[in-house]
């Protein structure tokens, strides 16, 4: 007998954009309320900011949970290292593991390009719910995950075999990949990173691709989808739009430091820094500064390197911005070439840049590479 679950899932799967019908068919039958566990997180206003209130399935009708479970949204699971059901009450901090939303899910999955028959090492078990879409496309054999965080691989676990799914869980370091199943096909990391660690490309066969989003301090994110080749180097152009997920930990934002406004030296800026409240706009920005961290909004903007204490303020004046800056770092300098080339090549999408992986380092390119360029911080 089909259950309101069911219901709720086959009508997720049918609203799902998908060029592949398997996964469609993988959303339908991959029961997603297991993979949430007794709790989820809701955020709400704080007096202090915002507030994590625990959303407990107890709490709930199974109308309203199979609802939660299937709306096309993303669920935090933990907070501070705090898992939804261990919660006594409302938390402050930071989200350090969630249930993304299906369609994101599912746009990861095909933009990786994985196909039957392919070895797949997944980056980031999380809750499991990607890990047994994998397991239902290509079978159990076929999946390693790795999670770094012990707690949350337990309850991942838990939930793949209650989903009847047997992949390789690992728990351990993501960043330094799982050697003794590669090779690897396809390499997919559900966390963000700056840089492709060195060991992925150890561990996935020539011909395969590596797919992870780039995240920058700044808070630009862009999709790499890289091919190796046979000499130990690897290539790809971004897709056209942008896919970022939590840091993995160890490539998370250093703590800022305090820094003092009024500071440096004042020059009329070449660019609007509204263009880094753009999506797109601080990818960009990013590029030239990727040490650097932003805070506000509009015309009014802080670029902080916390390491160097280097930073960069922006002011609106009559006709335009000034700029103020300070430290061993020119972060603005660096900004406005960055977008000034970006806007010569016509101020195209994420898919008019591209990354190249070699021993040497990793570089961002714009239009092919060997356009203008940007060194990731590897």
């Amino acid at each position: 007998m089909r259950t309101l679950f069911d219901t709720r899932r086959r009508e997720l799967a049918a609203w799902l954009a998908a060029e592949d019908p398997r996964w469609k068919t993988a959303v339908a039958d991959v029961p997603r309320e297991l993979f949430l566990g007794e709790a989820v997180y809701r955020a709400g206003d704080g007096p202090d900011g915002t507030v994590w209130e625990p959303v407990r399935r107890d709490g709930m009708t199974a109308e309203q949970w199979s609802r939660l479970a299937y709306e096309d949204a993303t669920w935090v699971t933990q907070i501070g290292g705090v898992l939804a059901e261990d919660a006594g009450g409302g938390l402050s901090g930071d989200p350090t593991s969630s249930s993304t939303l299906p369609g994101l899910v599912v746009r990861m999955l095909e933009a990786a390009g994985i196909g039957d028959g392919d070895r797949v090492l997944e980056i980031g078990t999380g809750t499991g719910y990607s890990t047994a879409l994998l397991c239902h496309r290509l079978g159990d054999g076929k999946v390693t995950s790795i999670e770094y965080d012990p707690a949350v691989a337990r309850r991942a676990r838990s939930a793949l075999t209650a989903a009847g799914c047997a992949p390789t869980l690992v728990v351990g370091d993501g960043l330094a990949g799982y050697e003794p199943n590669a090779e690897y096909d396809r390499l997919i990391a559900t966390c963000s990173v700056r840089y492709v660690p060195a060991a992925w490309m150890w561990e996935v066969r020539d011909g395969g691709t590596i797919t992870a989003p780039l995240a920058g301090w700044m808070g630009g994110t862009a999709l790499a989808h890289i091919t190796l080749a046979g000499d130990g180097t690897a290539c790809g152009r971004f897709p056209a739009d942008d896919i970022g997920f939590m840091f993995a930990r160890p490539h998370g934002r250093p703590p800022l430091s305090s820094y003092l406004i009024g500071l440096g030296d004042e020059r009329d800026s070449l660019i609007d820094p509204r263009l880094l409240d753009d999506s797109l706009g601080v990818f960009v920005a990013q590029l030239g500064a990727p040490s650097a961290q932003k805070l506000g909004l509009g015309d009014e903007i802080i670029l902080l390197d916390v390491a160097t204490g280097s930073q960069a303020t922006t002011r609106p004046c009559a006709g335009g911005w000034t700029v103020r800056q300070h430290g061993p770092l020119r972060l603005w300098d660096s900004v406005e070439d960055a977008v000034l080339a970006w806007q010569k090549a016509g101020s195209p999408d994420w898919s008019g840049f591209g990354l190249t992986v070699t021993q040497e380092g990793q570089r961002v390119w714009l239009g092919s590479p060997s356009g203008p360029s940007w060194n990731l911080p590897a």
